[in-house]
């Protein structure tokens, strides 16, 4: 069994290491940052006062796959996802051989937690694309309603309460690390030498630390909300990135600060890019 065991990690370590995946994972983060961008643009229209698009993945494929050739684009995304999914799953199981011990454990489930994130944009797409998605709806809370849902019948459960609310801390958790990633500019290592240095370089990086920092915001909001609907024993008020944007914007200066998270937002996106043009892993 042991033997076994070390050559499907060696055959795993193998497959990490390969070309293929080099370039699956670049087709990969070129779909993410589609995905990013269209998010960020549905915002920033919402913030001049549009609300007829959900800020949301789902939202971001229901707007794509009506553009011309949206259907071809939506279907890279889903199959961008999936190579990011296998990507992070490698990672999950024999990645970060660099690390010891906790360190590894750390990662790997971090990595594990990105495979679901991707997997889950990946099955919007493929709603979305195929008609199965049941419609989109717009304006506040509209790609909300699966949400409130899910944790309407989570909070049913017995201790449910305190998993939504410890749910949404991880998610905050989640979001300050954007944050931290944005402050430290940690992202570096996201990219070769050559895609962070000289001018191009710098506005790749410049790309990485607004993103980063606008994303972490929208992410912390998303957590917030789940453990104000913890607090409050109310799923309504949880929600996606979609409600958390709409949040922002019946704050005061709302659509200031709406506007100034949907252009991070695409920066992010555009980092994306830049990470699968000089791709570092």
């Amino acid at each position: 069994m042991g033997v076994m065991t070390h050559r499907a990690e060696q055959a795993g370590s193998q497959a990490h290491e390969s070309d293929w995946l080099d370039h699956a994972i670049r087709v990969g983060l070129v779909a993410y940052g589609l995905v990013h961008l269209i998010v960020g643009w549905i915002a920033l229209q919402l913030a001049l006062g549009d609300q007829s698009g959900s800020a949301s993945s789902s939202g971001a494929m229901q707007q794509l796959v009506q553009e011309p050739f949206g259907e071809v684009l939506v279907w890279l995304v889903v199959v961008g996802m999936v190579f990011l999914v296998a990507w992070r799953l490698l990672e999950a199981s024999v990645g970060h051989r660099d690390e010891d011990g906790s360190g590894r454990t750390l990662k790997r489930a971090a990595s594990a937690v990105k495979a679901v994130i991707y997997g889950v944009i990946g099955w919007s797409a493929f709603q979305v694309v195929t008609g199965s998605s049941g419609g989109g709806g717009s304006g506040k809370g509209g790609s909300g309603g699966g949400t409130d849902s899910m944790t309407a019948t989570v909070m049913g459960w017995p201790g449910g309460q305190l998993l939504v609310g410890a749910a949404g801390l991880a998610v905050i958790g989640y979001g300050l690390h954007h944050v931290w990633r944005a402050w430290t500019e940690k992202f570096r290592e996201k990219l070769t030498a050559e895609g962070s240095s000289g001018n191009t370089g710098a506005a790749y990086v410049w790309f990485g630390k607004v993103g980063y920092a606008a994303k972490g915001v929208a992410v912390g909001i998303v957590g917030g909300l789940f453990v104000y609907a913890a607090a409050t024993h109310d799923a309504k008020k949880s929600g996606g990135l979609d409600q958390a944007l709409h949040e922002v914007l019946e704050q005061p200066f709302g659509s200031v600060l709406l506007g100034a998270m949907a252009l991070g937002i695409i920066c992010y996106g555009l980092f994306s890019f830049a990470q699968a043009r000089h791709l570092s892993r």
